[in-house]
């Protein structure tokens, strides 16, 4: 049976009351929730001028990532489909304004507001079809163009993800870009099954030198080079902004002599009245007459 909890049930009912409060009161998870938040706030490359930014932290959970946005001085606005969840972010006092809701319904937030956003493994679970109406691609399209919607012009997403194949990074990072983000995935540590972390970075508006990816960290902490990644666990994957283009309409090329030749002698073989061949059989008419 596997153990990753998208797969067992949908967060709303994973993430009951006893789950939730089990979840928040174990020391491993709050470390490893620190360390994700504080690598997923370097990677946004908010301006060092002591000014707070209102972020948002979509799959907040009990608040232990808002925890990380209020160290370092930033407001922040949690969203979370689980009332257990948001019951404990409660008890626990924390900084941050809590909003009850599923980001597959796609965000009701003001547009241009949000000057930067997050997600700790939480962007993986709308790759699932946990109700009959659920379609992963048509979710994870209001989750993004939502998401660019609210966010300022020049501001990055940055989302820890775990993806259970390349399938579901390929569905996740496609429906990015074609809400209009630019960016790709950064690794850290990519050689390493138990240290190896994926994040999606992405941002709102259009590519520019700002808009580049950073480098994955390597096994030390230093930054992973290219030839050190292989093809398939490569340290960053840029794709620019490129808005999907409509379908043109492929125009087929015209019937040719031969074809009409061939064609009327099938159609005599089958017994049907075809008129006869002329000299002016398949020749192509003038755009004038």
């Amino acid at each position: 049976m596997s153990n990753r909890p998208e797969l067992l049930a949908p967060p709303e009912i994973f993430y009951d009351d006893s789950e939730a409060r089990k979840y928040t009161s174990s020391s491993r998870i709050i470390d490893i929730q620190a360390r994700l938040s504080e690598r997923a706030l370097e990677l946004l490359a908010l301006s060092v001028d002591g000014i707070p930014r209102l972020l948002l932290d979509i799959g907040c959970g009990s608040g232990l990532s808002g925890e990380t946005l209020t160290e370092n001085g930033h407001q922040w606005i949690g969203l979370d489909v689980s009332q257990s969840m948001l019951n404990i972010a409660l008890e626990r006092e924390v900084e941050g304004d809590l909003l009850l809701g599923d980001m597959g319904q796609g965000l009701a937030l003001r547009p241009g507001i949000i000057d930067g956003a997050i997600s700790i493994s939480a962007v993986q679970w709308l790759c699932n079809a946990d109700k009959s109406s659920h379609e992963p691609r048509l979710r994870l399209k209001a989750f993004f163009g939502s998401l660019y919607r609210c966010l300022a012009r020049g501001a990055r997403a940055v989302f820890q993800v775990y993806p259970e194949n390349i399938a579901q990074r390929e569905l996740i990072l496609r429906s990015a870009m074609h809400a209009g983000f630019a960016g790709g995935v950064v690794i850290d540590y990519p050689h390493s099954a138990k240290s190896r972390k994926e994040y999606l970075v992405l941002t709102c508006g259009v590519p520019s030198i700002s808009t580049a990816v950073p480098r994955g960290k390597g096994e030390g902490g230093e930054s992973c080079s290219e030839d050190e990644s292989s093809e398939e666990n490569q340290t960053v994957c840029i794709s620019d902004r490129n808005r999907p283009k409509k379908k043109q309409k492929i125009t087929r090329k015209g019937k040719g002599k031969d074809w009409i030749f061939k064609k009327k002698e099938q159609l005599r073989r089958k017994g049907n009245a075809v008129p006869p061949d002329t000299r002016y059989t398949g020749r192509k008419r003038k755009a004038r007459f």
